[in-house]
């Protein structure tokens, strides 16, 4: 899964990428998320991570781009996310696949770095609390683990300097599917 941080044209602020993935697909539909997918036999994260951002979104990437990564996030859909963050300069220049990707949003690093983030809620289901970033005013809307635990994740290390995992926050259901 790839964290893309780029400028913004308009203002120069940083911006990381985050995507709504399609309602016509089998996984994960309708849901936000980071670019990324499955690893193909013989493929490595990185090389799993910058095909997908060539596939999703037609950004090209290399290796020299990544400035790292983040904690492994175990997903209930039996998943394991590998986070890698990259510095894109021409991050505005994507061209998403429609197939894969119904919107492409960019959000502000300082709308992350609200003080309201994270927030958490408990399901009947499941020992931990469910992670999630209410309200971000680029989308509209709420964004729940894991894309949620990882870009909160990214924040506490990346923006805060702070220490700290999030692999234990669990995924409300509608995210097991």
């Amino acid at each position: 899964m790839a964290i893309v941080i780029g400028q913004h044209p308009e203002d120069n602020h940083a911006i990381v990428l985050l995507t709504l993935r399609p309602h016509h697909i089998n996984r994960h539909k309708g849901q936000f998320a980071l670019p990324g997918g499955r690893l193909n036999p013989d493929e490595t994260v990185m090389g799993a991570v910058l095909r997908e951002l060539k596939e999703e979104l037609g950004i090209d990437l290399t290796p020299e781009d990544a400035l790292g990564t983040l904690d492994d996030y175990p997903t209930r859909s039996g998943f394991n996310i590998t986070p890698v963050i990259f510095w894109a300069s021409s991050v505005l220049n994507f061209t998403p696949d429609p197939s894969e990707v119904e919107e492409v949003y960019q959000i502000p690093l300082e709308e992350l770095d609200n003080p309201n983030i994270p927030q958490f809620t408990r399901q009947a289901e499941g020992d931990h609390p469910i992670l999630y970033l209410p309200h971000l005013a680029t989308l509209g809307d709420s964004v729940y683990a894991p894309t949620a635990a990882i870009l909160y994740q990214f924040r506490e290390v990346a923006l805060r300097g702070n220490d700290t995992r999030v692999a234990h926050y669990d995924q409300p259901e509608f995210a097991w599917k």
